[in-house]
């Protein structure tokens, strides 16, 4: 039976794709969650590997049949492994917050304590919110900024807790954003303070959506694959599995290096392009991929910001900043980051230009003729770096 094409099975959908991946080419993507894939990771997650169950670990599977997809697995972990420098990892959550509830199922009990980062003040929602599994199951004492330096004060950590081992507890790092950085040495290793690292396999690492596990402890390492499966989850999506053995076969590849070098410096020019315009970094500034903006000399709330650099092909997300006097869902804030935009080759000269088209339409927001003139400027900047041509 000959199979039909997407475009004549379900033209919906192939309608739907297309239009986000013309979405994707007529925009500036700045949000610091955000990336771009390789063709072949996008080629390794299309693969009949999605047609696999594969519940269990390599060489320990519930399904027959599982003979190649476990030499996919083993790639995955060891090139784990490899780039961040530890004994093991399970490769196989879903997402960072799975990561992080397998992560907290193998450490501790339901009803434990755990110090985390509060959400308003730059922790995820795995780290204790209310609203998350992770509040509901755990008793989360959150800890965060000082507000005069907009950093973390580390003293005042210590004399709430006496950092992790100190106390005989454990220490887990969720370094999802910056993993990217952490796989070339642009940011310091967790390894060999934590016990467990979890991350997502997308953001700076330019993998495919999902999430990972890595520990140099081989008793941890066997309570975190019975969390992950049959803790949390079931069958593994071998065909992300796949995505992820590729991006981080690309991670170990000099020209990755070279791209996070490129990250943290069109990060620091995008910084400086919004100070220049007249807005404010929180903390002063950045070191790593991303930049949290200050809208409060623009007048302007993250939500109207938001909506108005869309309108002008800059794709960003609101955010709260420290001592957010509004809600979540409205902000004071933007972040913004360089990690997508530096896959698609924006210099460090067109970050900081970037930063300041930022500016200029946030502080003229009722401006039709500003925000015109921005969305050209974008449109003239886009078609200079082609998004996924062969496609």
């Amino acid at each position: 039976m000959l199979m039909k094409s997407l475009a004549d099975s379900d033209p919906q959908i192939a309608a739907a794709i297309d239009d986000e991946l013309a979405r994707q080419r007529q925009t500036i993507e700045l949000i610091a969650s955000e990336n771009f894939t390789s063709p072949a990771v996008l080629e390794a997650v299309g693969t009949v590997l999605t047609n696999k169950y594969a519940e269990g670990y390599p060489s320990r599977r519930y399904y027959g049949g599982c003979e190649k997809v476990d030499v996919v697995e083993n790639l995955a972990r060891q090139r784990a492994c490899e780039l961040f420098g530890c004994k093991f990892a399970n490769v196989q959550p879903h997402c960072g917050a799975n990561a992080n509830l397998a992560a907290y199922a193998a450490l501790v009990e339901p009803g434990d304590t755990i110090l985390g980062m509060s959400l308003d003040q730059g922790g995820h929602l795995t780290h204790g919110s209310p609203v998350n599994f992770s509040g509901k199951l755990y008793n989360f004492v959150p800890y965060g900024l000082n507000l005069e330096t907009e950093t973390i004060d580390y003293d005042e950590l210590e004399r709430m807790a006496t950092i992790a081992h100190g106390v005989g507890a454990r220490l887990m790092i969720d370094m999802a954003h910056i993993a990217g950085l952490v796989a070339t040495g642009a940011h310091p290793s967790p390894f060999p303070h934590a016990d467990v690292v979890t991350s997502t396999s997308h953001k700076t690492l330019r993998g495919p959506r999902g999430g990972f596990i890595l520990t140099n402890d081989e008793e941890l390492a066997r309570a975190i694959d019975k969390a992950v499966f049959p803790g949390t989850q079931g069958g593994p999506l071998m065909h992300v599995i796949a995505g992820k053995a590729v991006a981080f076969g690309e991670a170990l590849q000099p020209s990755f290096a070279e791209y996070i070098d490129n990250v943290v410096a069109n990060a620091a020019a995008l910084g400086e392009g919004l100070v220049q315009g007249g807005l404010r970094l929180v903390s002063g500034g950045t070191d790593n991929h991303l930049c949290l903006v200050d809208l409060t000399p623009a007048d302007v709330t993250g939500k109207d910001a938001e909506h108005l650099l869309d309108a002008a092909g800059l794709t960003v997300n609101k955010n709260s900043i420290p001592g957010e006097p509004r809600s979540p869902f409205v902000t004071s804030g933007i972040r913004v980051g360089s990690a997508a935009g530096t896959t698609r080759g924006f210099t460090a000269d067109e970050f900081r230009e970037i930063g300041g088209l930022i500016a200029r339409v946030v502080f003229n927001a009722d401006d039709e003729g500003v925000l015109a003139a921005v969305r050209a400027r974008v449109d003239e900047l886009l078609e200079a770096h082609p998004l996924y041509p062969g496609l």
